[in-house]
């Protein structure tokens, strides 16, 4: 019988998060594909195993969950090399994208291909069979509108086959994945178990769990803002937004393309541009270091703008909030700006994480702490049925 492995994804617009087993393994994937052939052409093909299969996963998804079945794509870093990568685009759902599924599938058969799994999932021939226990998350929208049914139905019951084409190492291989369970989290409600739990489910945070506090996450696509009292989010209060990151990092993008002549392969690359130690805002134009801050600061000013109209608005539906937190990777590129405005008009008791990694990683974290708990959870109730033996 195969064993089941715990998986925590979450699938961002910027990129997916995964987190696997007992905090063994994490990947993190450019959330980013484009259609291809069967047989993409490889400059030196004898070396392609000496590569890092994540810089060219090449795969075929077969899936009864896709609207476009058996298709073929480049994915993450390979696909931005494509003239037609597509990235999820602002106003749609997560839960009825092919693209989110794509992302979700390749990154478990990359987890699944991985040696250290070998003895965990059964191989035939060149097909591995692997069971996972998935907890993932959907856009606090998505869930109020009740689309996290529908999303979980597609992936529980099915064999969903991911089989790699010209990828470094893995190819020839089909990984075949099943779901023995999927829980579909409100992201809003993940955020706030993140700062309150630690690993092995222990509270951590004291002080926040019976205060009244607001979880601002921005994400690529969207806004959610978590109502957290009396230790539970306030479904009714709760609000998501069709407002994130990706149409102003695209604005950007096009900006710097019409006034430089420099084309950057995806959103990715403006967030690093944005967001890195040194040289920040700040590219390269004909070997020249030059800045791009004009173009940034005007588009992302604006963006961080209409992003405290909504702190502001939800506020003043809940007067007695004490502080609110700002996360995800939204928050890590729009951090200075709404700090500034903050400062400059309303001085709202609000807080950031100074550790980037953890911002942007806490999505993931709190699917891998409620699958844990919940894993936890089934396996004592499991215990507790068995027939005492005489």
């Amino acid at each position: 019988m195969t064993k089941s492995r715990i998986a925590a994804v979450d699938v961002g617009n910027d990129s997916i998060k995964a987190i696997f087993g007992e905090f063994d393994k994490e990947l993190n994937i450019p959330n980013i594909v484009a259609r291809d052939t069967e047989d993409r052409p490889v400059i030196g093909i004898e070396e392609l195993d000496t590569k890092d299969p994540l810089d060219g996963i090449h795969i075929r998804v077969h899936s009864p969950a896709l609207k476009e079945n058996n298709a073929i794509y480049r994915v993450g870093s390979l696909a931005t090399k494509s003239d037609n990568a597509t990235e999820l685009d602002p106003g749609s759902s997560k839960s009825e994208e092919d693209q989110t599924l794509i992302m979700l599938f390749a990154t478990l058969a990359l987890d699944a291909v991985n040696e250290d799994n070998a003895k965990l999932f059964p191989k035939s021939k060149n097909v591995i069979d692997a069971n996972y226990t998935l907890g993932t998350g959907l856009p606090l929208r998505e869930v109020k509108e009740g689309k996290d049914a529908g999303y979980r139905s597609k992936l529980v019951g099915s064999v969903h086959q991911v089989e790699f084409l010209v990828t470094p190492k893995y190819q020839g291989l089909k990984v075949n994945i099943k779901f023995d369970e999927v829980k579909v989290y409100p992201e809003g409600f993940a955020a706030y178990i993140n700062l309150v739990m630690d690993n092995s489910l222990k509270i951590i945070n004291k002080d926040l769990i019976d205060r009244r506090i607001l979880i601002q996450d921005i994400g690529g696509l969207s806004t959610d803002i978590a109502v957290i009292k009396n230790r539970n989010v306030d479904d009714d209060k709760a609000q998501g937004f069709n407002l994130g990151v990706s149409e102003a990092l695209e604005q950007i993008r096009e900006e710097i393309r019409s006034k430089h002549g420099v084309e950057l392969d995806s959103r990715t690359d403006v967030v690093e541009i944005i967001t890195r130690k040194n040289d920040r805002n700040h590219i390269m134009v004909k070997g020249s270091r030059t800045s791009v801050h004009d173009i940034t600061d005007r588009i992302l000013l604006e963006l961080a703008k209409k992003q405290y109209r909504l702190l502001r608005n939800v506020w003043a539906k809940n007067s007695q909030t004490e502080i609110c937190y700002f996360v995800g990777g939204g928050a890590t590129v729009l951090k200075e700006y709404i700090k500034t405005l903050n400062n400059n008009l309303d001085g709202y008791n609000i807080e950031f994480f100074e550790d980037e990694k953890e911002s942007i990683w806490m999505m993931a974290n709190a699917y891998y702490k409620l699958i844990m708990d919940f894993v936890k959870k089934s396996e004592k109730s499991k215990t507790a049925s068995e027939p005492v033996k005489s």
